[in-house]
């Protein structure tokens, strides 16, 4: 067997050992603060019923509303596809207004295309405007829509073109 170690005892002219004080920690790396491309859920943000679904319940009136369009003959059918139609685009667009101006989502083109079909289909009901016309007042429209957005979107993420 080997040989064990004993503990010295400590003579007279021996101090014991002083205590190690620990080092200070090194402050924590601060990272640059970049806004992450990837939009979390907690982040969505609320709508001001918050708790109360109500964008949920319009959409899933207007399914009901298409499929029940579908379903019937007369005069009903109209009424009730473009009350379905009307009543999801409604919903769907103020969904995406709260996601892009709180720098949740970037919804641009949406919004700039529902932008220059809500300024195109007046002058098609209550005009006599070619076609051709009507195409370029929408592609302005679009445009000059989708820049602000894009912009806003820029402002409110802090750089950001677009979060998936």
């Amino acid at each position: 067997m080997g040989r064990r170690s004993r503990k010295r005892s400590l003579t007279a002219h021996e101090a014991p050992p002083a205590p190690v004080e620990p080092s200070p920690a090194p402050p924590p790396a601060r990272r640059p603060v970049t806004p992450d491309r990837r939009a979390r859920i907690e982040e969505a943000p609320k709508a001001p019923w918050s708790p109360f679904p109500l964008v949920e319940l319009c959409i899933l009136v207007a399914i009901v509303m298409i499929a029940a369009g579908f379903f019937t003959n007369g005069d009903r059918r109209g009424v009730l596809l473009a009350g379905g139609f009307t009543l999801v685009s409604l919903a769907s667009i103020e969904l995406a207004l709260r996601e892009h101006f709180a720098g949740y989502r970037s919804h641009s083109s949406l919004l700039a295309g529902c932008a220059a079909v809500g300024s195109v289909v007046p002058l098609f009901f209550f005009t006599k405007l070619p076609y051709e016309v009507l195409l370029l007042v929408a592609a302005l429209v679009f445009a000059g829509a989708f820049t602000l957005l894009r912009r806003a979107f820029v402002r409110r993420t802090g750089g950001l073109g677009f979060r998936a």
